[in-house]
């Protein structure tokens, strides 16, 4: 059933720990944070799996301070009428530091290089003579000169692609749905790929930073291997599932694929041969941390307020400047006549529009419309039942 909600003291849960940078965006008299509510208006969450909960029918707003939102129901979300919010771009800067820096050190050998020193525990005078005889067997390769190839050139893979061009790397990319924002901010030296198996016929190092979807998931496997170079290295820091990983180990196995650097190790991953396991670090840094608690914060601060929406992953990116006026937003079936029948609903109580916005994604679309009057009162008498005797209509705000 359809509602039209009034906006008064907002409740903001978080389900992980948020850092106080990005709750500090809540201001005091307007937002309080109670995590123990059952029924809140907004959640900001990093990492824990909301599939199994029940949202309350105050919750309009779920914000995920990191890029994935696969531990998010989005679909449920958006049959509900509440906006589901990724931070991308917020983490970009460290997960490109970790790419670049493990790149580097697993091309050197380095892991394995301090792995074994520590072995030398004990040795006493010995270890500056063993370690000159043994340092032979860790003997690497420079990344000057080689071929990089990045798979998906958003916030993250811009900055890898440009970096590895500064490394004096030749950088090859692939991304058939790159934005305008990512093609201005990517260096022209990026050759493009106009296929993906150009990409891997071509490359020494592979970097991969694309959503999982059912087209991604299992996208490196035993065909794509047999398109690759031998003794290539694979770069993992998107999601684990995108491997293959029986046809992974199995071309570690017989040298195809020369290094496995995973974010995401599991049982299986960590028995594999020349496979890096990173505890998911990729961006685990404090400045990360606080730049996507602060993007996540400020998204919902700004949807709860004016009802405005970016970065969202299930409703469209919608903005009209807030001016104080009362707004009226609407989150509806995409269908014919939707947007005629919210104005006529508006006008039919001598409501004057001042100024309005429609943007739809796929089946739903998303109305907000600014009230010319003065309205008094939280609550425009009767406007909540007009709107919810049309059919089609989701949620309603009024704000």
């Amino acid at each position: 059933m359809s509602t039209l909600l009034v906006d008064k003291v907002k409740t903001i849960k978080t389900l992980n720990n948020i850092a106080d940078s990005g709750l500090n965006v809540f201001k005091k008299d307007t937002f309080t944070i109670d995590n123990d509510s059952e029924n809140p208006d907004a959640i900001v969450v990093r990492s824990f799996n909301m599939h199994s909960l029940d949202f309350g029918s105050n919750l309009k707003a779920i914000a995920r301070a990191g890029a994935g939102v696969n531990n998010i129901p989005v679909e449920k979300c958006t049959e509900q009428g509440i906006v589901v919010f990724n931070t991308p771009g917020a983490n970009a800067n460290a997960v490109k530091e970790m790419v670049l820096t493990t790149l580097m050190a697993s091309s050197r050998n380095l892991f394995d290089g301090v792995a074994w020193t520590k072995t030398l525990e004990g040795e006493g005078e010995q270890i500056p003579k063993l370690v000159e005889a043994g340092k032979k067997q860790f003997v690497g390769k420079e990344i000057k000169g080689k071929t990089l190839g990045v798979i998906g050139l958003g916030a993250i893979g811009a900055l890898v692609a440009n970096d590895a061009l500064d490394l004096d790397m030749d950088v090859i990319g692939f991304d058939p749905f790159i934005s305008v924002d990512t093609a201005w901010n990517l260096s022209r030296n990026v050759q493009r790929a106009m296929t993906i198996e150009e990409l891997f016929a071509n490359s020494d190092y592979i970097t991969v930073h694309v959503p999982l979807t059912d087209e991604t998931k299992g996208m490196f496997n035993q065909g794509t291997f047999s398109i690759m170079k031998q003794g290539v290295q694979i770069l993992n820091f998107s999601r684990g599932e995108l491997v293959h990983e029986t046809d992974m180990e199995a071309a570690l196995e017989n040298g195809k694929v020369g290094r496995y650097i995973t974010d995401f190790p599991n049982e299986n991953v960590i028995k594999m041969k020349n496979t890096i396991s990173i505890p998911h670090l990729g961006a685990s840094t404090q400045e990360s941390e606080e730049n996507c608690a602060i993007m996540a914060a400020r998204q919902v601060k700004d949807f709860l307020e004016t009802g405005n929406i970016k970065n969202s992953v299930n409703f469209p990116n919608t903005s009209l400047p807030y001016t104080g006026k009362p707004r009226v937003a609407v989150f509806h079936q995409n269908v014919p006549n939707m947007v005629g029948q919210i104005t006529q609903a508006v006008s039919s109580y001598h409501l004057n529009i001042a100024d309005m916005v429609n943007r739809s994604r796929g089946e739903y679309a998303y109305t907000m419309i600014d009230i010319d009057n003065k309205v008094n009162g939280d609550i425009i008498p009767g406007l909540k039942e007009k709107i919810n005797e049309i059919q089609g209509i989701v949620t309603a705000r009024l704000i």
